[in-house]
């Protein structure tokens, strides 16, 4: 699967800041909570808040490509999908998964969230990243460069870590924001 692969989008739903997806003619209306990473702080406490405004012009679509596993990785696949999302939180290469699994906890990312990821090929010690195995299975997971290759690691005590070789992964993007559904917010 190449990178065009995952970015794959279409408008044929949407989810708006409201938490609203449409499709036809349908709709239901929850409330999202924006959540945009700090620069320069630890992930687990670098969330701001940020207010959706009401306001059309102030919102940006992008799409919402698939799922990524926050536990064991997940076989990659495309979707259909977009997000309505704050524009300050979108830059040149943004797209969203959903996260299904509990092994980022620790870094304030839950299952169900919608993580914002900014496409990139490369990650620095520590970051968190959505990663490739083996050109098949997508993860969420910190990224780890050691001697013997590299280590995914939770952000869960209870979940371990995966060891591969450098040449078994691909860096897909790095989490910058986090949309949730209000009632997982309490």
């Amino acid at each position: 699967m190449t990178n065009a692969t995952v970015a794959a989008t279409s408008t044929a739903k949407t989810i708006s800041a409201a938490g609203t997806t449409r499709t036809d003619e349908t709709a239901c209306t929850t409330t999202t909570l924006f959540l945009e990473r700090l620069p320069n702080l630890p992930i687990a406490e670098s969330w701001a808040q940020i207010e959706a405004s009401d306001d059309i012009d102030g919102m940006v679509e992008i799409p919402l490509t698939g799922h990524v596993s926050a536990g064991l990785p997940i076989e990659a696949c495309s979707d259909d999908r977009t997000l309505r999302v704050p524009s300050r939180m979108v830059r040149r290469n943004t797209y969203a998964l959903q996260v299904r699994g509990d092994s980022m906890i620790d870094c304030n990312i839950f299952d169900g969230d919608v993580i914002i990821i900014e496409r990139q090929e490369s990650a620095e010690n520590g970051e968190t990243a959505v990663v490739m195995i083996n050109d098949q299975e997508v993860t969420l997971k910190k990224l780890y460069i050691e001697k013997s290759g590299v280590r995914l690691q939770p952000a869960n005590t209870s979940m371990p870590p995966i060891y591969l070789k450098n040449s078994d992964i691909r860096v897909l993007g790095l989490v910058m924001g986090v949309a949730r559904q209000a009632e997982m917010a309490a």
